[in-house]
């Protein structure tokens, strides 16, 4: 499932780079780099031909990746959902991954967005309805994550499985506490000042409540793994799970690894769609002439 994401998500967004890679290629004022970029163009003119076959292309991955982020996301929850574990058996997983998918992919999109939009002076490009709009969004989908909060405790109880019902009060009152108060406090409660419009209109207060939103959709990971294996039915082998310096290390790893390959890609890729900007500038009419005559 991860992989065949992974594949699609990297196709899509390469087929929708070749154009702008073609442009580079053009420009290019060294010899590496034109035949780098020429490598990667895949022989792009801009001819008639091309454009019909990127476009139908393009379409036709737009189309595999939207119910794809439905159908992976569903399926990776199944993997907890199918166990017998306490707090990991039960159907609302499905559209609660899906929600929150969707929820920290807007937040983190709007965390490299706002920064990339200030450094690059792309306002007019990024416009604030734009980022309103997905201020709109994160406050929806963050109000659904938090109905699946509430629905966990209210079927736990509602089964009568005394087993059931303890892993969720343990996560909110055991020695775990702290994690899953934060994760309710930055999904839950930061993302519903977006019902006032100076704070969906403030990119200042929008950059932080992402930043929040991110540390909580980190934190919902942990609540639902931790606070949900380190007690299990035998009394005897609980314990308190404590990061070591390899699991700090793979974290910290992370976090440079994507924000390495994010610099490179700012430094050597258009960060806004070139061709997509042409296409809805006033000179892309073909009756562009006929109107200042």
């Amino acid at each position: 499932a991860v992989g065949t994401y992974f594949t699609v998500s990297l196709l899509f967004w390469y087929v929708g780079l070749i154009p702008d890679i073609a442009t580079m290629r053009d420009r290019a004022k060294t010899r590496a780099r034109r035949i780098a970029y020429g490598i990667f163009a895949l022989g792009w003119r801009g001819s008639n031909r091309h454009w019909q076959h990127y476009e139908k292309a393009y379409l036709i991955l737009a189309a595999l990746a939207t119910p794809l982020v439905l159908s992976v996301h569903s399926i990776v929850s199944f993997d907890f959902a199918v166990s017998q574990l306490p707090g990991w058996h039960t159907t609302i997983f499905p559209p609660y991954f899906v929600a929150g998918a969707i929820f920290s992919g807007f937040a983190m999109v709007l965390t490299i967005m706002l920064p990339l939009r200030a450094w690059f002076k792309l306002e007019h490009i990024i416009t604030m309805k734009h980022i309103e709009n997905m201020a709109k969004i994160i406050m929806l989908t963050g109000t659904m994550v938090g109905y699946a909060y509430g629905m966990e405790f209210f079927i736990a109880w509602y089964s009568g499985n005394a087993y059931e019902s303890f892993a969720f009060y343990n996560r909110a009152f055991g020695p775990y506490w702290w994690a899953y108060w934060t994760m309710i406090s930055c999904n839950v409660i930061s993302p519903q000042l977006f019902w006032i419009k100076a704070f969906r209109r403030n990119v200042v207060v929008i950059f932080i409540i992402t930043i929040f939103v991110n540390i909580g959709m980190w934190f919902e990971r942990f609540v639902i793994t931790v606070t949900s294996l380190h007690r299990d039915f035998l009394p005897s082998s609980w314990d308190y799970y404590s990061p070591t310096e390899w699991d700090v290390a793979l974290l910290v790893g992370s976090f440079g690894l994507f924000f390495t390959l994010f610099c490179l890609f700012c430094r050597y890729l258009p960060a806004i769609a070139i061709s997509e900007v042409k296409g809805v500038m006033p000179q892309a009419d073909p009756h562009y002439g006929d109107h200042h005559e």
